[in-house]
C-alpha cells in the first residue's frame, strides 16, 4: 500500500473518530453537569489529568518504539521488529506496575486534599481507582500493539477500535446518568467499552502480524532514546495539563475547574479534528527522513505547512467568533456558576491558535527522533508554564493560567521556527515566518468584521448555520490569501487533495 493511500485510510478514519469523540465528548460533559453538577464534572476532570500524569511513568517508550520500528518495518527485518516489540511489551509491564502503585496512592491522599460538602472522600478515593484502571489496561494489554500499528502507518484501525469504544462509552454514560445511578456505578460499568477496544486490537494484531514472536531476545538499546523521549513528553504533559493541576491545588475550586474543563474541552475537540491532517504523517515522514529523501522531504513539508497554516487560520477564525455562543447554548440548563466569561473564550481560542501554529514543526522532532536535541527548550516551556501560572492564578485564576500557556506557546513557536529548518527541512526560515504571519493577519481580517456584528444563535441547529457561513468566508479569505502570496503551493495543494479523494 503506497504512502498516500496509507495516509487516506488513516486520515479519514481518524476523521471520523476524532468528530465522533467531539461530539461523545460534548454530550457526556453536557449529561453529566445536568445530571450531577459543575462540582462533580471538575472532580473527574481534575482525577482525570492526575491518570494523565501518572502515565507518563510509560512516556517516551512509545515514541521511542515507534522511531526504533520505522527501519524495520520499511526493509522487512522482523527479526529487528520482534527484538523491538519484546523489549517494548517487558519495558510496558513494569511501568504497568508502577502506574498502579501510583493510582492506588492517589486514592488514598486525594480524599484527603480535597474539601466537598457534596462528595465524600470514599466516593472520591473509588473514583480514583476505577478512572485509574483504563491506564492499566494500556499499559498491560495495548500500548504495544499501538506502537506497531502507528510505526506501521496502520493508525486506522486503532481509530475503529476506538470509535467503537467510543460509541459504547457514551451510551453507557448517557443511559445511566438519565437512570441518575451512583457516580461510582456510572464509571465502573463504563469500563465495559475499554475492555471492547482492547480485544479488537488484540484481534486485529495476532490475525495479522502471525509472525511476532515474543521469545525473541529483547532489544533494548533499540529504545535507547527513551529516556530522551521521556523527559519530552513529561514536559509537555506539564504544559498540556498542568493548568488544570495549579487550579485544583491553588483555589481547591473544582467548579473553578469545571469551568477550564468546559471551555478546555471546546479546544480539545478542535485539536482533534486538527490531528486529522498529522495523525498519519508522523509515519510517512519518519520514513521519508530514515530513507534520506531530501527533495521529498521538503516538497511534502512545505506543502503541509501552507495546508496546516491555512487550515488553523480557518479553525481559530470561526472559533474566536463562535466560542461564546456555543458555551451559552451548552450550559444554559446550568445554574450552580457562570460560565458565560468573553475574556476566557478569547484566550482560550488564542492560546489554541498558538499551540498549533507550531505543529509541523513539532510533527517533525518526533518524525526525525530528535528527542534529546530539544530537551533544554522544551524545559524552558515547561518551566514557563508553571512558574507564570503559579505567579498569576492566586489573583486572576484561570485567567492566570492561560496567560502562563499563551506566553509559553510563543516561547516554543519561535524556538521551533528556527530549529526544524537548521536540523531536518535544510528549508528558508522566511519561508515558514511568512506563513505563521499571513495565518495569523488572515484571522484578524476574517474575525475583525464580527466585534461589531452581534451573533446570538439559541440553539445548535442555528449555531451551526451560522458558523457555516463564517466558515465559507474564512475559506475565501484564506485562498485568496494563498492565491496572492503561495500561489504554487495552492494549487499543489488542491491537486494533491483531489488526488487523495479520487482514490
Amino acid at each position: 500500500m503506497s504512502r498516500t493511500k496509507k495516509f487516506v485510510y488513516n486520515s479519514a478514519t481518524t476523521a471520523l473518530y476524532q468528530i465522533i469523540l467531539m461530539v461523545s465528548g460534548f454530550i457526556t460533559v453536557s449529561v453529566v453537569l445536568k445530571s450531577y453538577g459543575s462540582e462533580v464534572n471538575g472532580l473527574v476532570s481534575s482525577i482525570n489529568q492526575f491518570i494523565v500524569y501518572f502515565k507518563l511513568v510509560e512516556a517516551g517508550l512509545s515514541s521511542a518504539a515507534i522511531y526504533a520500528l520505522y527501519k524495520p518495518l520499511a526493509i522487512n527485518d522482523y527479526k529487528a521488529i520482534n527484538e523491538v516489540v519484546v523489549a517494548a511489551k517487558k519495558i510496558y509491564t513494569k511501568s504497568g506496575y508502577v502506574f498502579l502503585l501510583l493510582t492506588i496512592g492517589l486514592a488514598l491522599f486525594y480524599p484527603m486534599f480535597l474539601t466537598s460538602d457534596s462528595i465524600t472522600p470514599l466516593t472520591v478515593g473509588i473514583l480514583v481507582l476505577i478512572l485509574g484502571v483504563n491506564g492499566a489496561l494500556e499499559f498491560f494489554t495495548l500500548a504495544k500493539y499501538r506502537a506497531l500499528l502507528t510505526a506501521d502507518q496502520k493508525t486506522y484501525v486503532i481509530s475503529i477500535a476506538s470509535i467503537i469504544y467510543v460509541i459504547a462509552n457514551t451510551f453507557i454514560i448517557v443511559f445511566l446518568a438519565n437512570l441518575m445511578v451512583n457516580i461510582i456505578t456510572l464509571w465502573l460499568v463504563s469500563l465495559i467499552s475499554v475492555i471492547l477496544r482492547t480485544l479488537i486490537l488484540l484481534y486485529y494484531v495476532k490475525k495479522r502480524y502471525k509472525w511476532i514472536n515474543y521469545k525473541e531476545k529483547p532489544n533494548f538499546n533499540a529504545l535507547n532514546q527513551r529516556w530522551d523521549a521521556l523527559y519530552l513528553q513529561i514536559l509537555g504533559a506539564i504544559h498540556v495539563g498542568s493548568s488544570i493541576v495549579i487550579l485544583t491545588v491553588i483555589t481547591k475550586d473544582m467548579k473553578l475547574v469545571s469551568i477550564y474543563s468546559v471551555f478546555y474541552m471546546i479546544i480539545i475537540g478542535l485539536n482533534g479534528i486538527l490531528s486529522i491532517f498529522k495523525t498519519g504523517l508522523f509515519a510517512s515522514f519518519g520514513d521519508v527522513i530514515a530513507k534520506g529523501e531530501v527533495e521529498i522531504l521538503q516538497k511534502a513539508y512545505k506543502e503541509f505547512e501552507y495546508f496546516y497554516y491555512s487550515l488553523i487560520a480557518i479553525v481559530f477564525s470561526i472559533s474566536f467568533v463562535m466560542i461564546l455562543p456555543f458555551i451559552r447554548i451548552f450550559t444554559k440548563n446550568v445554574t450552580d456558576i457562570n460560565y458565560d466569561l468573553p475574556l476566557i473564550g478569547v484566550l482560550f481560542v488564542l492560546n489554541g491558535l498558538l499551540y498549533n501554529i507550531k505543529t509541523p514543526q513539532g510533527m517533525l522532532v518526533i518524525s526525525a527522533g530528535l528527542f534529546k536535541e530539544t530537551k533544554l527548550q522544551t524545559t524552558i516551556q515547561g518551566a514557563v508554564v508553571i512558574i507564570v501560572g503559579i505567579i498569576l492564578t492566586p489573583t486572576l485564576g484561570i485567567v492566570g493560567v492561560l496567560i502562563a500557556s499563551i506566553i509559553s506557546n510563543i516561547y516554543r513557536s519561535v524556538d521551533l521556527l528556527f530549529f526544524i529548518p537548521k536540523k531536518v527541512t535544510k528549508l528558508p526560515v522566511k519561508d515558514t515566518l511568512y506563513r505563521m504571519i499571513r495565518a495569523i493577519i488572515s484571522v484578524v481580517v476574517i474575525w475583525a468584521p464580527f466585534w461589531f456584528i452581534n451573533i446570538n444563535p439559541t440553539n445548535y441547529v442555528s449555531w451551526f448555520a451560522y458558523a457555516s457561513a463564517i466558515g465559507t468566508y474564512a475559506l475565501f479569505v484564506v485562498v485568496v490569501m494563498g492565491y496572492m502570496y503561495e500561489r504554487e503551493n495552492l494549487l499543489s495543494t488542491v491537486e494533491r487533495i483531489f488526488k487523495m479523494v479520487k482514490r
